[in-house]
């Protein structure tokens, strides 16, 4: 019955930008809508740093006896400055990070992403002494700030009105920029003081609570002497990304980064699918090929903006000859940590963008060859006549993989003792053919007492919260269920003991491990994921890391085979949730597909891009999941 009523993509179950806040109100803001300009620019350990104020700010009287500011919120959407702080890296590398001004007690600090910026990145800081000013173009009195980034680049803050720029050092020409049409918002965090319809949002039978009122961020990223753009995984759809608005756009949604769990996933879509990595490269003949990665987990939608969008309306003065393609990048929380890539070269861009976020693993031999899975071997003869009938026509395999009905009751490190009574020396035989075996291991964990990974874990409190402080409850393959709070590096920590040979009991040296299900899928979840105002450790919001749920999850699984061979054995960790870094911890795959041609085209462009943005090692179910493919289909 559970397989009957998830088995198919319904479009209405999922937000579309109309029916997503944030994404509805960055895409109605006109061009030059943002009114920052930047003040205060010094060098600080290294950097450079400035407030962005508004040039012309609201004037409250505080004194006044007119209650109408308060009622209408007024007061609350006065903007405090922002700080911004330009940071240069070796290979021509600049991090831009804005943020609210911590000095001033904003609620609460808003969340950054840990843990995926490689340490040795930060070893390769080029520390600034110093800056030039320069009028430039379209300055309006003050003039512009200019850094050193690399041989033959320079960063650039113009001042009034807001913009940062990268720009060739010899020709001037740009390379990327942010808020050059003036698109640029940042919603500051409030503590609620009356009732209105900010400080919650409903979808279907969901309500979604927001106690610190609206946070999203938008602003547009421009290329230039650009004739395509790549990346920002996962979707089905071409390699090279389409434009979603301007005139006579076919598509007129954004491309949406939320992770989800997506039965028969459409074959041409930007909607968003298991995974998501915030990495866009664009390409030209000009000048070749530069890259933009924005830092933040929450959901995200971007707009690749066709030709005549802002027919008239932007402010944008750019010498004939250089083209350009300008995109809008929407997140509902988070902050601006970016990570601009100057090239030249496609290779230099995925160079520069894996030396921040990690160099993928080297998988062992083994994992990339063929691997036998199917939803599900019934018992330990099935495993037993299924690798016999490999042997039989000599097709040569080296993994066979056991889904969620090996376990007893999916209670995950368990093993059904009726139907897998001796699963070691099932594995031993295997592996004394040279062959593996893969488990599957989800992060849901059944709410059954007598199960010591959920006793353990809720004495410990390791689980994700719900909106009141209680221990989240939502239903997945074992029905009732809590879920591991990976964000807490303890939890990781205690997770990745799980997969000793002591505590795994049934396990050996020849086993590995499949992450499914770690969006986090939820079924009876908004979107089937879990609640945005659940929460994690330190009081994060699910909203601002959801996207990177199933990166901390791959990551302590990894952890976990790596501290079970005592660092001697590369682990093997299939994820279907991805994020920026996950190449770091193992492979992924594309999900459920289908068994159709369409979905056999479009597994190409989705590894492709996959692998542009650092994951090389990714691949698509032959035969598709769902369905029964022909025989001329599954050879191809």
């Amino acid at each position: 019955l559970i397989f009957t009523s998830v088995s198919s993509w319904k479009k209405d179950e999922f937000r579309n930008c109309n029916q997503t806040p944030f994404c509805n109100r960055a895409r109605s803001r006109k061009p030059n809508s943002c009114s920052l300009i930047a003040v205060d620019v010094q060098i600080s350990d290294g950097d450079l740093v400035a407030k962005l104020i508004p040039k012309n700010p609201p004037l409250i009287d505080h004194n006044s006896t007119d209650s109408s500011n308060q009622e209408n919120g007024v007061e609350d959407l006065v903007q405090n400055p922002l700080i911004l702080r330009f940071s240069a890296y070796q290979d021509g590398i600049l991090r831009v990070k804005i943020d609210e001004d911590q000095t001033l007690n904003p609620p609460k600090k808003r969340f950054e992403v840990p843990s995926v910026i490689e340490s040795d990145f930060l070893e390769k800081k080029l520390w600034l002494q110093r800056f030039s000013e320069e009028k430039i173009d379209g300055d309006s009195g003050v003039s512009s700030i200019v850094v050193y980034l690399a041989d033959g680049y320079e960063a650039v803050l113009r001042r009034d009105p807001f913009e940062v720029f990268v720009r060739d050092k010899n020709g001037g020409n740009r390379v990327i920029s942010i808020n050059s049409h003036g698109l640029f918002d940042f919603e500051q965090l409030r503590v609620k003081k009356n009732e209105g319809d900010n400080w919650e949002e409903n979808f279907r039978s969901h309500t979604d609570t927001r106690p610190y009122g609206p946070q999203s961020i938008s602003f547009d990223v421009s290329f230039y002497d650009a004739a395509f753009v790549y990346g920002i995984p996962e979707h089905a759809t071409s390699l090279a990304l389409k434009p979603t608005r301007g005139p006579g756009i076919e598509f007129s949604e954004p491309y949406r980064l939320f992770n989800l769990d997506v039965f028969e996933y459409l074959h041409e879509s930007p909607f968003g699918l298991y995974g998501s990595i915030p990495f866009m490269l664009a390409h030209g003949k000009a000048r070749g090929t530069s890259g933009f990665f924005w830092l933040n987990a929450a959901e995200m939608q971007i707009d690749v903006l066709g030709d005549g969008w802002d027919a008239g309306e932007s402010r944008l003065s750019l010498p004939s000859e250089q083209k350009r393609i300008d995109t809008l990048w929407m997140s509902e929380a988070g902050i601006i940590d970016a990570f601009f890539f100057v090239g030249p070269g496609p290779k230099d861009v995925v160079r520069q963008y894996v030396s921040v976020t990690g160099m993928p693993a080297m998988p062992q031999h083994f994992a990339t060859a063929y691997h036998q899975c199917r939803w599900n071997y019934r018992d330990e003869e099935d495993v037993y006549h299924v690798d016999s009938k490999f042997d039989e026509y000599d097709i040569p395999y080296d993994v066979l993989w056991l889904d969620i009905e090996h376990t007893d009751g999916k209670k995950y490190f368990t093993w059904d003792r009726m139907l897998f009574p001796n699963p070691e020396e099932m594995q031993n035989k295997l592996a004394g053919k040279g062959r593996r075996m893969v488990t599957i291991v989800d992060p849901h964990i059944k709410r059954d007492e007598s199960y010591h990974i959920h006793k353990e874990a809720s004495e410990k409190g390791h689980y994700v919260k719900d909106a009141t402080g209680k221990d989240y409850d939502g239903w997945c393959w074992p029905g009732s269920s809590s879920y591991l709070d990976m964000l807490s590096p303890e939890v990781r920590e205690w997770w990745a003991e799980k997969f000793s040979y002591k505590n795994y009991v049934g396990s050996t040296p020849s086993l590995y491990i499949w992450n499914d299900m770690n969006e986090p899928s939820v079924f009876n979840g908004p979107e089937v994921t879990m609640p945005r105002d659940a929460l994690h450790v330190g009081g994060v919001e699910h909203r601002e890391l959801h996207n990177a749920y199933g990166y901390y999850f791959h990551m302590g699984t990894a952890g976990g085979l790596v501290k079970r061979g005592e660092g001697k054995d590369r682990p093997f960790v299939l994820s279907r949730a991805f994020f920026a870094g996950s190449q770091r911890y193992g492979a992924v795959w594309t999900g459920d597909n289908t068994a159709e041609w369409e979905q056999l085209r479009v597994s190409v462009p989705m590894v492709l891009a996959m692998g542009l943005t650092g994951i090389t090692f990714s691949g698509a179910d032959i035969g598709g999941f769902f369905g029964n493919p022909e025989p001329e289909l599954l050879v191809r």
